[in-house]
């Protein structure tokens, strides 16, 4: 049988851990050739391109921070010269600068916004030219049921979030015609290592929020990540799925 992503090319950012890892595994076991970024060249981000690697799949890591607008421009030259082409896109890089707004300091603001919103305007914009190119694309953008609802303490993170909605719902119309699909994915209360620091009274009492009474799996994650990467998504475009167990309706 043949698999979902077989023969085309996936980028993700930021996917040396987490959902973003768990993202480029899952589709390399349905046969994507990947390319990953990430800001540092850690031992955490070649492990991660071993694990890739198992899978019998091309891939190759790139060092490069999505938050900078050359930096993505030339990252992506280089991921177009090395592959040929860039099928889809998750932008996956984030990061959260948790606190009070009257507390929150002017750079605790403009980080989360450079990493998690304007890294999404920097990538997408390099790739699109290929992919208008190619005649087709699926861009996926990771947001957040913060961006939804919002969240105390969670200004920065949750403006950035909704932000990448509005601007998921704008590209989705503006690229339609060129057969390039765009949606969004709204993670819940998701199991990792982001989420793994919280006390336990505060984890149970969001999972006790939850209809489905557990937390998400990044597997939850990248199983819909898929869904809106392949063709079984084909008529799907400018959405916002929530992959939060019934917390969000």
């Amino acid at each position: 049988m043949m698999k979902l992503l077989e023969g085309k090319t996936a980028l993700i950012t930021g996917a040396s851990r987490g959902i973003g890892k768990t993202i480029a595994l899952r589709f390399a076991l349905e046969g994507a050739s990947i390319a990953i970024t990430n800001i540092v060249e850690d031992e955490e981000f070649l492990n991660t391109i071993e694990e890739i690697r198992a899978h019998n799949v091309t891939v190759r890591g790139y060092v490069s921070n999505a938050a900078d607008f050359a930096d993505s421009q030339k990252v992506i030259e280089q991921i177009v010269k090395d592959f040929g082409r860039i099928d889809i896109l998750v932008n996956n890089a984030g990061i959260t600068r948790d606190n009070l707004l009257m507390r929150m300091t002017e750079d605790q603001w403009d980080l989360v916004l450079n990493v998690n919103l304007k890294s999404v305007f920097n990538v997408t914009k390099a790739v699109l030219q290929t992919m208008i190119r190619q005649k087709s694309g699926s861009i996926v953008n990771m947001s957040s049921v913060v961006g939804v609802s919002g969240n105390a303490g969670q200004s920065n993170y949750s403006a950035s979030k909704a932000g990448m909605i509005g601007f998921t719902k704008s590209i989705a119309k503006e690229v339609g015609s060129r057969n390039i699909r765009c949606n969004a994915i709204a993670p819940g209360f998701i199991i990792t290592e982001m989420t793994e620091k919280l006390p336990s009274d505060i984890k149970a009492e969001w999972i006790g929020k939850i209809p489905l009474r557990r937390g998400g799996t990044p597997e939850d994650v990248a199983n819909t990540a898929l869904y809106l990467a392949s063709d079984l998504s084909s008529y799907v475009s400018g959405q916002t799925i929530h992959v939060c167990g019934g917390m969000l309706t």
